[in-house]
């Protein structure tokens, strides 16, 4: 698949068959995100793996926030369930101190979505789904799987086969709503 077909098929999986991810298809993810681009190059990212299924179980439990509404109006989150069935659970994490803060920019965020997106879009182009998580209990998480206090959990990407193949996802507004140019207009 090429790059902009990988692009324009990607979509939110959130349920996945049962049947487990090759380490090699792993191996080629976790290299895309090693890829990445970040502030200064420091790459203040770190990424736990979690295959264990009572972990995954509990790390779906985790995703739950019960003051979340947000936006669509939630009561739970959508993807807890594709956390405990997904074969595959990776945990975004950053070290806020190896990344830069520019006019309370906290770039940490921004080398952690360049990332997801290189996760994403491998993914993708190896016939996987994921989903980005990011409501979730980040001090359980943290217990849970050891991580020091001074890394910040900052998204979850449950990784599968689909259990259905979707390449249209919802309609995106058109490019002359969103892109101006020389200035706002």
């Amino acid at each position: 698949m090429d790059t902009f077909e990988t692009i324009r098929t990607r979509r939110s999986v959130r349920r996945f068959v049962n049947k487990p991810v090759e380490d090699e298809k792993l191996a080629v993810i976790l290299e895309a995100v090693r890829q990445a681009p970040s502030w200064a190059n420091r790459q203040c990212w770190s990424f736990v793996v979690v295959k264990n299924a009572a972990t995954r179980e509990k790390l779906s439990e985790l995703s739950y926030v019960e003051t979340f509404f947000g936006p669509m109006g939630y009561k739970t989150n959508p993807a807890k369930k594709g956390i405990a069935e997904a074969p595959v659970v990776v945990v975004a994490c950053a070290d806020p101190s190896q990344s830069g803060v520019i006019w309370k920019q906290f770039y940490y965020m921004t080398d952690l979505g360049i990332a997801a997106q290189n996760l994403m879009l491998a993914s993708r182009a190896l016939g996987l789904g994921t989903v980005f998580v990011g409501v979730f209990n980040e001090e359980g998480i943290r217990d849970l799987l050891n991580i020091p206090p001074n890394i910040r959990v900052v998204g979850i990407f449950p990784i599968g086969y689909p259990f259905e193949e979707k390449t249209e996802g919802p309609p995106r507004k058109q490019l002359n709503e969103i892109v101006f140019y020389e200035r706002w207009e």
